[in-house]
């Protein structure tokens, strides 16, 4: 017993050590080391804090959960949003997952204890709505589960793990690893609660600036890839974190100063497309090959080349690819760096090339190519400068990787820069049969549905490609796989998952040469400016519909040819033009660049019905593409009544621009389609229904310019007046054989 008023030496820190003392000594270096590496995800938890801000005060909501302390750490979380981190706010939206007994149980013994959190994602989550999810091994079932259940759901979900690769991490949309190999769960849950109260610190100063209208303490802008909800995992290991950038930063820095767009590197295999342009009337005496008269040439970077062209003028680009010594290779890079046609140009980053420049000359005539010749090569990569290649991926937002089987993605060095970029931002790999894998980690990896089958098991390779995107994307241990299928769509799935389907518009004709690259460089950009894996294939899918439509490579480097002889302002008009969303004008011009017919028709199309589709999918078969002249909502009324349209003009509008039959709609506002028409001008004008011989009063006006008016007969028994008056009769009371006859005109 110690006595009153002496020292206790068993616990005085200088006489002997205690499991507690070593305890605490062991762990404060360990919890040093986590909460210093924090300071790297800085720029990210600001993207968070920023993104999370912006949902709750929009009226959306934070769903968190974890186990055992986790569980705690979720609660602290939605507490302290719920509530006041710091300073006096309103209360925002956050709820914590029930991991009490009675929750528990009750949802445990109706669907597995598996299924606890993500019954609850179920039930509370709405799309645009957060998960944050924490575990220190990243691999609780129940956890990862949820996260699956958000994505599929459309929340953003984001997770709080350890150091390690986890389920957890390829289930979700972000991930910030925490702590370093080797790290304690005790270690790394505290480096959690540091995240979560660094978290509210950024949701609060978020929310200010947005009341007040003022900008947030961070000087520097942050990158895209931090701010959105596909960018991959960033590891905090502190071998991984990147050196703050020096005041002597290259020169693409300086250069880049205030352009806040995405940047994006481009790696791979670059090519010099060449089209030998001619006709061809007239067979050769010696040999039965047709004579070519050749009439110009185009000549323009392919291949990864290509994809970079595309890519910028969205974002900052650079191409990283094996660029030959050789008067091909100063002519590519002449191209990328300063094209012509008002595209931006592309910062290359050049790695030593094997042999002379790869070469691909196509002889066209009449748009159609009648053969191919390649020269060079092999250009696979040859003194490779790992600071170059460094250098380069530093400071990117998205990496794509888009492989033309040369060899770059075989080699070592490139391997392992792709492997490392992979660990910070999402990087998009677009593949090759005679490439290499993809290396682990990426984001989105797009075979088409050849490339899919050559490299799935042998008993998988027959699977439909749904089964094909998702067996692959555990195979190569990615977060998604999109399975392209040409003229169907694709199929994106990531480990675990049910596949997403994304249907590719119906394309009349066009050329697919190219339309991989586009795919992937769509796909890269909406990554790097915030959507989620689903958003960027959709918008992928419609980008390349699009460019087959227009003529596909042929076609972008005639309308190159086109820009730059109309000079920089025309170029630059064209180019927001091709940025913006499809109009009518756009599809009028797109088809008749390639000698293609355009058909218009006309209607209210109030409550579309099988009469409707069965007249436009006619109307669609008269020519390569439909424009439907749509009744506003003014002269719906003046035609119909006051009680007309059921569905406003922007919901019609809609509607019928979904349906793959339809190209563009325009409204309009007159009592006849006249005016729209001479603006549109098709080709074909047809109309639904039964005039008696009587002609139509625009038909004249339509002949004027050369056009012809067809006629189409309505699908029996369906208009939207009967169908009306059906919902008005009573249950009991069938509708007469006038109303179901009735027929209404489209107008």
């Amino acid at each position: 017993m110690s006595t009153l008023g002496a020292p206790d030496h068993s616990t005085h820190p200088t006489s002997r050590t205690t499991p507690a003392a070593d305890w605490l000594a062991g762990h404060r270096s360990e919890v040093d080391a986590t909460v210093g590496g924090l300071q790297a995800a800085a720029a990210r938890l600001d993207a968070w804090g920023r993104h999370l801000a912006a949902v709750l005060d929009g009226g959306g909501r934070l769903l968190a959960a974890g186990n055992g302390g986790s569980a705690a750490e979720a609660q602290h979380l939605t507490a302290e949003l719920v509530g006041r981190f710091v300073d006096e706010r309103k209360p925002l939206s956050a709820i914590a997952l029930h991991a009490e007994s009675s929750s528990t149980t009750a949802i445990g013994n109706d669907y597995g204890a598996a299924k606890v959190f993500a019954r609850q994602v179920q039930a509370h989550g709405r799309p645009g709505d957060v998960l944050l999810l924490l575990s220190t091994s990243g691999r609780s079932e129940n956890v990862v589960r949820a996260a699956q259940a958000g994505r599929r759901a459309g929340l953003r979900v984001w997770a709080l793990t350890g150091p390690a690769h986890s389920p957890l991490a390829e289930a979700s949309d972000e991930v910030l690893r925490v702590g370093e190999p080797g790290s304690s769960t005790s270690a790394v849950q505290e480096g959690h609660l540091v995240v979560v109260h660094a978290l509210c610190a950024a949701v609060d100063a978020h929310l200010l600036a947005a009341t007040t209208g003022t900008t947030t303490s961070a000087a520097a802008p942050v990158p895209a890839a931090a701010a959105g909800a596909s960018a991959e995992p960033l590891d905090l290991r502190s071998a991984d974190q990147p050196a703050d950038q020096p005041a002597d930063r290259p020169a693409r820095a300086a250069r880049s100063a205030g352009d806040r767009r995405p940047r994006v590197v481009v790696v791979g295999d670059a090519v010099l497309d060449r089209d030998l342009l001619g006709r061809s009337d007239r067979v050769a005496p010696d040999a039965p090959v047709p004579v070519v008269d050749v009439t110009g040439l185009d000549e323009s970077p392919g291949g990864a080349g290509l994809t970079a062209l595309l890519v910028a003028g969205r974002a900052r680009t650079s191409l990283v690819a094996p660029v030959a010594d050789d008067d091909a290779g100063r002519r590519l890079r002449e191209a990328l760096e300063s094209p012509s046609g008002g595209v931006e140009g592309v910062e290359v980053v050049a790695l030593g090339h094997a042999g002379g420049t790869r070469t691909k000359t196509r002889v066209r005539v009449a748009g159609q190519s009648l053969v191919r010749l390649d020269e060079g090569g092999p250009a696979t990569p040859v003194e490779v400068d790992l600071a170059v290649l460094a250098e380069a991926l530093a400071d990117a937002d998205v990496v794509l990787v888009s492989d033309y089987g040369a060899g770059t993605t075989r080699d070592p060095a490139v391997r392992e820069a792709l492997a490392q970029a992979a660990r910070r931002v999402p990087v998009v790999w677009d593949p090759h049969p005679r490439g290499g894998a993809p290396v682990p980690g990426c984001a989105l990896v797009t075979p088409n549905l050849s490339e899919a089958r050559a490299a799935a098991s042998p008993g998988v390779a027959g699977a439909s490609p749904d089964v094909l995107a998702e067996h692959l994307a555990s195979t190569w241990g990615v977060r998604g796989v999109c399975v392209t299928t040409g003229a169907q769509g694709a199929w994106l799935a990531s480990p675990g998952t049910d596949a997403v389907f994304a249907p590719a518009a119906v394309v009349a004709g066009g050329d697919p040469c190219g339309a991989g690259d586009s795919f992937a460089a769509s796909a890269a950009v909406s990554l790097a400016t915030g959507r989620v894996l689903s958003e960027a294939v959709v918008a992928a899918v419609a980008d390349a519909s699009a460019w087959v439509a227009a003529g596909g490579a042929s076609g972008w480097r005639a309308a190159q040819r086109e820009a730059a002889s109309q000079g920089a302002a025309a170029a630059a008009a064209g180019a927001a033009e091709r940025s913006a969303p499809s109009t009518a004008a756009d599809v009028v011009a797109r088809v008749r660049a390639t000698g293609g017919t355009v058909v218009a028709t006309g209607g209210c199309f109030d409550v579309l019905h099988a009469g409707h589709v069965a007249t436009l999918e006619a109307a669609r078969r008269l020519g390569d593409a439909l424009v439907v002249l749509l009744n506003a909502d003014s002269s719906v009324r003046r035609l119909k009544g006051p009680t007309r349209p059921v569905n406003d003009e922007v919901d019609r509008a809609r509607v019928l621009a979904a349906l793959d039959c339809v190209d563009a709609v325009v409204v309009f506002s007159e009592d006849d389609p006249r005016a729209a028409l001479a603006q549109v001008r098709p080709d074909v004008w047809a109309k639904g229904g039964d005039y008696g011989g009587a002609e139509l009063p625009e038909a004249p006006l339509v002949r004027s310019w050369g056009g012809r008016v067809v006629l189409l007969p309505y699908l029996d028994g369906r208009s939207t007046t009967s169908i009306l008056a059906r919902g008005a009769l009573p249950a009991s009371t069938s509708a007469t054989p006038a109303d179901r006859t009735t027929q209404e005109t489209a107008r």
